[in-house]
This record gives C-alpha cells, structure tokens and sequence, in this order.
C-alpha cells in the first residue's frame, strides 16, 4: 500500500514547500495561470460570469478542492495502492481564499469523503498564493436580474430528465449543472437537453457544463481508477460553486430514485464502498453541513427520495415528452463496454442501473439494449450478464419471505441518524423498488453457467 498527498499548484510561482511523511508520495497538480486555470475551472467560471453570475470566492474554493478529489479519485489504483484491493490513504493540500473558514471544515469533509468513497481522506489547507488571491472575475453588466430561482443536475440520466421536466413544468427557472467525463454521457446529456429547448422554448433554459478529466499517469507509475465512487463530490461541488452566485438562498434539486439513493446492498458480496453513495442522506447532509460551514446559504435536496424509478416516471408531468426524450438518456453504469464488443456505445441491459431503469419502463421501454431479452436464455452468475440480476432475485425472495427486514436493511449502507423521521417511508420504497424489480424479472433464468 502506499499513501498518496496530492498538492495543488496555482500558476508557476507557487512554490510553498509542503512537508510530506517519510511513507507519503507526493504529486503536484497544476492548475496554471488565475486566467486560465486547467482541468476545466477557468472554463467553468468563464461561463459563468456570461451567464451573469457572480461565484463567491468560497464558491471558486470548491471548485479547486474538488478538482482534488476528482484527481485522486480516478488516477490513484485501488488494485496496486490499496492494501485490501479497496482502501487507499489520500492526503490532499489545496490553496484556498481563507484557510481560516476551510480549516473548521475538515472533520466533514473527511466524513463525506470517507463516506462516499470508502477510502480514508486527509484534507488539508494553505492560502493562496499571491498571483491568484482573486479567481472570480466580475460579471458583465446586463440588464434585468438574474433569472434563475435555482440550481438543478442535468447527468443525462433518466431520473434527471424526470427531474428536469417536473421542475420547468412547475414553473420553476433552475440553473442545470451537468459534468462530463466520456463522450457517451456528453452526448445524452446534449440531445436530452435540446429536447427539453425545444419543447418548453424560454429564454432562461440555461446550462452550466464543465468536461473535468485528467490525463493517465497523472500519478507516476500508477494505474487510473475506473470505479470514480467520487464523481459526485465534483458534482455538487459545480452546482454550489453556480448557487453561490445567484446572490440569494437557493435549493440544489438532486433527482434520484429512493432505491438507488439508498442502494441497500442486495446481496452479502456487495457491502460497503462497493456500493455507491452519491445520493444516500448521510451524504447529502455533510454537504448541507459543509455548504452552511462555508456560509453558502444553499442547500441540497432530493426531491424523489420516497419515489421508486417506477413511480417517477409513471408520475411524470409531461408523459409524450419523457417517452420521445427516454431512450437517449443514459442510465448505464458502464456505458462504454459496448465498445469491447464492437456495438455502439449505449445500455447493456443487465448492470443494476439498466436494471432498474427497465423495470421503471416495464411496457413501454423505448431503449434499446445490448441483452434486449433477458429471458431468451438462462443467464450465466459467473458472467457479468447473470451477477445482478440473480444478486436482485435473491434479495427480492430474502424481501418476500420477509417483509419486516425491509426496516433493518435500510440501515446497512449507512447511518439515517440525519432523516429518522423518514425512516419508515425509506423502508417502504426499498420494498416497493424491489417489487418493481421483481415484475421486470418474472420468468428470467439465472444459474452458474
């Protein structure tokens, strides 16, 4: 195993020493001139500032400490620096606007990252160095005020199409905030999000979207990580860093399902860090807790948190348009396998996002899937085509011959000592997900092959 420190550089001049243990491997993360920070920033603030918005210094902090994160993330190997194959130890050093206001932010930052990531993270601060004591350039001035009444993630997922559509039917003019890492999921969140242009025609449908990737070999030596537990953190970080801007208190909507939210693990094989957490309660109160620390007045929201996939679609506002933008949203956890196959990129049809996104549209799928029928043959548990689905089926039979343990399961993929009011509502939809799986996988054949 070896222990990683991460240390952000902003521009040529900044060269604080930063002293490392004697077991500790340090790499410098660039992040270039105030004008043009790398890794996306620069863009990001750019775009911003011509969207009339005006980040808090604060706000251009979390950017860069998440651009940390993100590096880490995907460009540390858990295979060769984790010594069970999983944990690994990241120490992160970031400039920041005021060490002092980020200093009383650590004990959270280390909950929400070790929470979300399943690894054991260091978060430390220093000032910024002089060239870059301001990154945020004031905006143009314009007319009018500024339209959005709040900030939204746009993932190009179907859950956030929902998201989206519900939200603008209401009435509502939200900032969408996307990221992307890989063409397959640029290219969804762009044709779902013409759609939604060219459907509701206003003036205020806007898009904040940043590509924030890092080249391989980042860290000398090192493999890239694909299992990025902590995307989300980059996420959030985004949507904060617009809402800090808007100059007023705010709501960041985070559209997920319950079932994925809480992702229970289905079966014994799939504890802990395994499954991911972007979206579970004790996630999205740390970042409520790091956002108030920070004296961001936003907050983060789930507004489907009591809502199978199902029932969020069926419920949607605007049922002809979910049906005609659905089957370009991308709900696959790998996406781009396909391409080892030499088939288009898109869903494979047996993951357990493609899962529950089918029994979600059970009838009236419009998606196209690389196992199209899941019950032509047995499915093999020893390949990936058979692993989830019969991990779903034995959690469905565990469920059935025991309702009650729906009240203990939900527990196990971390403390709801935040929400115990939702508690039992949380249990409920974790039966009813299930459920609705269970409808998907009637008749379907899964055995080692």
């Amino acid at each position: 195993m070896t222990r990683h420190l991460i240390v952000g550089r902003l521009g040529p001049g900044d060269r604080t020493r930063i002293p490392k243990a004697a077991d500790e491997r340090m790499t410098q993360l660039a992040f270039g001139p105030a004008d043009g920070l790398a890794f996306g920033i620069g863009h990001a603030l750019d775009d911003l500032r011509k969207l009339g918005l005006h980040p808090s210094e604060i706000g251009a902090d979390l950017l860069v400490l998440a651009a940390h994160v993100h590096a880490a993330d995907t460009r540390i190997s858990r295979d060769s620096e984790a010594q069970d194959g999983w944990t690994r130890e990241i120490r992160l050093v970031v400039p920041v606007s005021d060490p002092t206001i980020w200093r009383r932010t650590g004990h959270i930052l280390k909950r929400a990252l070790d929470f979300l990531t399943g690894d054991r993270w260091q978060v430390g601060f220093r000032g910024r160095p002089q060239t870059h004591r301001a990154l945020v350039v004031a905006p143009d001035n314009r007319l009018g005020g500024i339209p959005y009444d709040g900030i939204s993630l746009f993932s190009g997922g179907l859950d956030s199409l929902i998201g989206a559509i519900d939200r603008l039917s209401a009435g509502h003019a939200p900032l969408f905030v996307s990221h992307a890492g890989e063409s397959a999921v640029s290219s969804s969140q762009e044709v779902c999000f013409d759609g939604l242009k060219h459907h509701f025609q206003r003036n205020d449908l806007d898009r904040l979207r940043v590509w924030m990737t890092f080249e391989n070999g980042l860290i000398e030596d090192v493999a890239s990580e694909s299992t990025t537990r902590g995307r989300s953190f980059l996420f959030f970080a985004l949507a904060a860093t617009a809402g800090s801007g808007l100059g007023r208190p705010f709501e960041i909507q985070v559209p997920e399902n319950g079932l994925i939210a809480l992702n229970v693990p289905l079966d014994q094989l799939r504890l802990g860090a395994p499954s991911t957490r972007t979206t579970h309660p004790f996630h999205i109160a740390r970042w409520n807790d790091l956002l108030g620390q920070l004296g961001i007045s936003g907050s983060l929201v789930n507004p489907y948190w009591n809502k199978t996939k199902g029932e969020m679609a069926s419920e949607c506002a605007e049922q002809a348009l979910l049906m005609k933008l659905a089957a370009s949203s991308l709900s696959c956890s790998s996406p781009a396998k396909a391409r080892w196959r030499g088939l288009p990129q898109g869903h494979c049809g047996h993951c357990l996002p493609c899962l529950i996104r089918r029994a979600s549209l059970l009838g009236r799928d419009p998606t196209p899937y690389i196992l199209d029928d899941l019950k032509a043959v047995t499915l093999d548990t020893r390949k990936a085509e058979g692993i989830q689905v019969r991990s779903f089926q034995l959690a469905i039979e565990r469920l059935r011959k025991k309702p009650d343990l729906a009240t203990m399961l939900v527990h196990k993929p971390g403390s709801l000592a935040d929400v115990p009011h939702q508690t039992a509502d949380l249990a409920d939809v974790y039966r009813r997900g299930l459920a609705e799986v269970g409808q998907l996988l009637k008749g379907v054949r899964a055995a080692p092959g």
